[in-house]
């Protein structure tokens, strides 16, 4: 049955419960726990096959629909995104198709979540730890207390640590971490003040996204 074996295939490729075991079936590095995935002990790097017992079997070629499934769930999982709130964002990129680059609007609306940008301004290991601290309040929008992971940032705001919680772990010797950081062009950190900026509009050429955008706006079309 082919509802069926479609919801086979996206729980398969899920494998929500294990992030290594995400970035193994999917067969790319998503950096989903921080500085394990810079270390050698990365089990992409030591297993570099998909995990299960059938492993050393032959694997089936995948259907057109699985690899666009299989595209999509890349780019889900690389920003750590829910289906439901995945799906809102290409869908709104979909609408704009053929008015606009939808391609650049749905990878420019993905780096603009606030969790996004704690994370590629270095203040965070992982988008999982952004969003933690985000909503524990960790950080100030333009001076404001902002909680929502998905706050969509735009040109010329600032963010900044929020000063009571200079002390905590996941912030002692920020600024030494920080010293060799070098944050995407369209970002910029202050050392001295630990404030970043966003100074333009992220781009998908920097961005290089692990996944084929067009595949998945053809899965959310179907």
């Amino acid at each position: 049955m082919v509802v069926g074996r479609r919801k086979q295939e996206e729980y398969n490729l899920s494998m929500k419960n294990n992030k290594c075991k995400i970035c193994r079936r999917l067969g790319v590095k998503l950096f989903l726990k921080g500085e394990k995935c810079l270390s050698p002990n990365c089990p992409i790097i030591k297993k570099p096959y998909p995990p299960g017992l059938r492993r050393k079997k032959r694997s089936r070629p995948l259907s057109e629909y699985g690899k666009e499934l299989k595209e999509k769930q890349k780019l889900r999982n690389w920003y750590g995104l829910r289906e439901a709130q995945f799906r809102k964002y290409v869908k709104q990129a979909l609408e704009k198709r053929g008015k606009t680059d939808s391609v650049g609007l749905l990878i420019k609306t993905l780096e603009s979540r606030l969790d996004n940008v704690i994370f590629r301004l270095g203040l965070s290991s992982s988008r999982s730890q952004a969003k933690q601290l985000i909503s524990h309040s960790h950080f100030l929008v333009n001076g404001s207390e902002i909680n929502i992971p998905s706050y969509q940032v735009k040109l010329g705001d600032t963010i900044t640590i929020r000063p009571q919680k200079l002390k905590k772990g996941a912030f002692q010797n920020i600024s030494f971490k920080l010293k060799k950081y070098q944050p995407p062009s369209w970002l910029e950190f202050s050392l001295k003040t630990l404030e970043g900026k966003v100074v333009a509009e992220p781009g998908i050429e920097e961005v290089a996204p692990p996944a084929e955008i067009p595949a998945i706006f053809e899965y959310y079309s179907r």
